[in-house]
């Protein structure tokens, strides 16, 4: 067996709390690092306007600012809605994106209905496929009403498959 020393002591007594403090700091920090990573990405709210502006059983089109945190990073990017507002006040708003193949659709106030140019899709104002490849109809938002304002959850949904799922 070894001697002990005070030299030796005080070497493995310093190296201990060398490696106390170092874990004390190194924890937090590689968390602050690392956890982000591992973080889904958050969507939030965005607001869409002001529900007055919205006309009943007509579409229009409206543009939102989306803020998307990723980690550390946020991002902002404008996309388009379709929005309306029912008889009876309910505000319904859908995805700009044919569940067909992805293409912008627009509303045809002549005939009230929605044309997808793609493919030839035509929906009902409910969402309903009338004609064409879309297989399910209009992928509706998650929407809020706040103090007259429209507030929308953005989500993206795959298209070309018969059930609504989120991306």
């Amino acid at each position: 067996m070894e001697e002990v020393t005070r030299r030796s002591f005080f070497g493995k007594a310093i190296a201990a709390i060398a490696g106390m403090i170092a874990l004390g700091w190194g924890i937090p920090l590689l968390g602050y690092a690392l956890l982000p990573a591992f973080r889904r990405r958050r969507e939030s709210w965005s607001e869409a306007g002001p529900v007055d502006k919205l006309e009943v059983d007509r579409p229009k089109e409206l543009e939102m600012v989306l803020s998307l945190k990723n980690g550390w990073m946020e991002t902002h990017s404008v996309q388009s809605i379709w929005a309306f507002r029912k008889p009876d006040g309910e505000v319904v708003v859908y995805s700009p994106i044919c569940p067909h193949l992805g293409c912008a659709y627009r509303w045809v106030d002549a005939e009230h209905v929605f044309h997808c140019p793609c493919h030839g899709s035509v929906f009902a104002l409910s969402g309903k496929v009338l004609a064409g490849p879309a297989p399910r109809p209009l992928d509706t938002l998650p929407e809020k009403v706040e103090n007259g304002r429209l507030y929308v959850l953005y989500e993206e949904f795959k298209t070309g498959i018969p059930r609504k799922e989120v991306i």
